[in-house]
């Protein structure tokens, strides 16, 4: 699914895929495979980062509701959910909400020690760290266990570690 978008002389920008077909191949791919969490992260943090807000919504609401059939399993991706609600969407009623979810879920197993509902909602920081704590704490807790997952997310944290230095802002 992943390299449909880039066929050979064809090159298809994710913002102008079918969302609702991307998301029926994600759901059947966790279908086939409930314990992978790959098309949750596809969903949380590729196919969300779109500039269109109804794909956003649309991705950022599969991981919740993937959440609430597998809190367990499932909680990062709605974490992520949960920062890209309250700044690429800017819908903090809707960060909250997902906060919410994470933090009122009964866990049958302790999700691992991390940010909580004021982490993702009340942070006075801005995104960019935000995403980093989120990785960084993914990547420590030892959640992460599949080998693909742990590189992205690590490519992904020394990205926005990079951008951070490189920023203007960062260098006051």
């Amino acid at each position: 699914m992943q390299a449909f978008d880039t066929q050979p002389g064809i090159s298809i920008p994710f913002k102008d895929l079918d969302y609702d077909r991307v998301e029926s191949w994600l759901v059947r791919i966790l279908e086939a495979r409930s314990s992978g969490q790959y098309p949750l992260l596809m969903a949380s943090q590729v196919y969300s980062q779109v500039p269109d807000e109804n794909k956003q919504r649309q991705m950022l609401d599969l991981a919740y509701r993937q959440f609430l059939l597998d809190p367990n399993r499932r909680w990062r991706w709605l974490a992520h959910a949960t920062i890209m609600a309250k700044h690429r969407v800017n819908d903090p009623s809707l960060a909250l909400r997902y906060a919410r979810a994470i933090n009122g879920t009964p866990p049958r197993r302790r999700f691992p020690t991390g940010p909580s509902k004021s982490h993702f909602c009340a942070r006075g920081h801005g995104r960019s760290r935000d995403r980093q704590d989120s990785s960084r704490g993914l990547l420590a807790s030892g959640a992460i266990t599949d080998a693909h997952e742990a590189h992205f997310l690590t490519q992904r944290l020394n990205a926005l570690q990079a951008a951070e230095k490189s920023s203007p802002v960062s260098r006051r």
